[in-house]
């Protein structure tokens, strides 16, 4: 009897360890989605019933945390993102992708922190920054060759575009309705299209000078994550 207690006491343990884990995600995503990503960490223990030592044990720091929680729904917008690029034309593919890229942002707040920041250390969210400056380049190269983009907008400019207006989005639908992201969304398609062939004035040129790669990502770490409504 000793010796088969003893040899069913590791599974337990083991099944103990994925259960903890698993009430740890569950309660990291609804703190995170409330709170912001700068929730206290033993906020997310107590929620999940266990102790400080235990999230630590699964999770030695905050960004190991935050890749576990949110890797589905960041890899999601990856897949999203490989669909589009083989769109049949290049405006429908980017309508896609910001559509489902917004909707994401419009409903969960913990990822909208991390799509629309830079915050270092979380392998996947770089991936899934890379991923998106890619799909949304091809779609606007493929774009303005197909006379459906204006010829002068850059990679910068959409995605400091995206990013600004993607923040604004939680305090929007939490005013507004759910979907009311979309109102602005069209208004922001609507400055990538050229102007018409005779427009009745010339076509409007883009002020100042467009950002670069390094001046984007230095932006976007400015930006921070949200706060929480507490402090």
């Amino acid at each position: 009897m000793t010796v088969g207690a003893g040899r069913g006491a590791p599974s337990v343990r083991r099944r103990d360890a994925r259960r903890n884990r698993e009430l740890l995600v569950a309660a990291a995503h609804e703190v995170f989605t409330e709170q912001g990503l700068e929730a206290p960490l033993d906020v997310i223990a107590r929620r999940a019933g266990v102790g400080n030592a235990t999230l630590y044990r699964h999770f030695p720091s905050r960004a190991t945390l935050i890749e576990a929680v949110f890797h589905d729904q960041l890899t999601g917008t990856m897949a999203v993102g490989d669909r589009v690029r083989g769109a049949p034309d290049a405006w429908t593919g980017l309508v896609e992708y910001l559509g489902a890229v917004f909707h994401t942002l419009a409903s969960d707040r913990g990822t909208n922190d991390l799509m629309t920041t830079h915050l270092p250390g979380i392998d996947v969210l770089e991936d899934v920054h890379e991923h998106n400056r890619r799909t949304v380049e091809l779609l606007l190269r493929r774009g303005r060759e197909e006379g459906t983009v204006r010829a002068d907008v850059t990679t910068e400019d959409v995605l400091f575009a995206l990013a600004a207006l993607g923040r604004a989005v939680p305090a929007l639908t939490t005013a507004t309705t759910p979907d009311a992201w979309r109102r602005p969304l069209t208004l922001l398609l609507d400055g990538l299209r050229p102007s018409a062939p005779t427009p009745p004035t010339p076509p409007t040129v883009l002020p100042g000078a467009a950002l670069t790669a390094e001046q984007l990502h230095a932006v976007l770490g400015e930006l921070g994550p949200h706060r929480s409504a507490n402090g």
